[in-house]
């Protein structure tokens, strides 16, 4: 059984899937524009959602660090890594949930039915 957890300001989206992912993108690739080649999203896009997400929480996501002969690098703020966390937990703690639900309404083995 699966879950999708996303979470929403005022109606609409904040951070789900794709943003989740956008940001782990940008940590691993340390780069804005690598990890949208990455998502097979244009760059103006990927910049949007970070803009919209910072707007809504208050607070950056993204740190830019120029750089010499190789270029610069880009990484997630302490804020957004602890947003992540969170996230994380509670997606959790919502497939565990869901889990636990399962089992109950279906028995722990497919076809098993209590």
């Amino acid at each position: 059984m699966r879950s999708k957890v996303w979470l929403e300001v005022d109606g609409e989206p904040l951070l789900g899937e794709g943003r989740e992912r956008l940001l782990r993108l940008i940590e691993q690739e340390g780069s804005i524009s690598a990890a949208a080649r990455a998502m097979a999203i244009p760059y103006r896009k990927a910049w949007s959602y970070l803009e919209n997400m910072e707007k809504k929480l208050g607070f950056a996501l993204v740190e830019r660090h120029k750089g010499g002969a190789r270029g610069g690098r880009t990484t997630l703020t302490a804020e957004a890594r602890s947003l992540l966390a969170r996230f994380d937990e509670l997606k959790n703690g919502v497939q565990a949930f869901v889990d636990g639900r399962f089992g109950e309404a279906f028995g722990n083995a497919a076809g098993e039915k209590r």
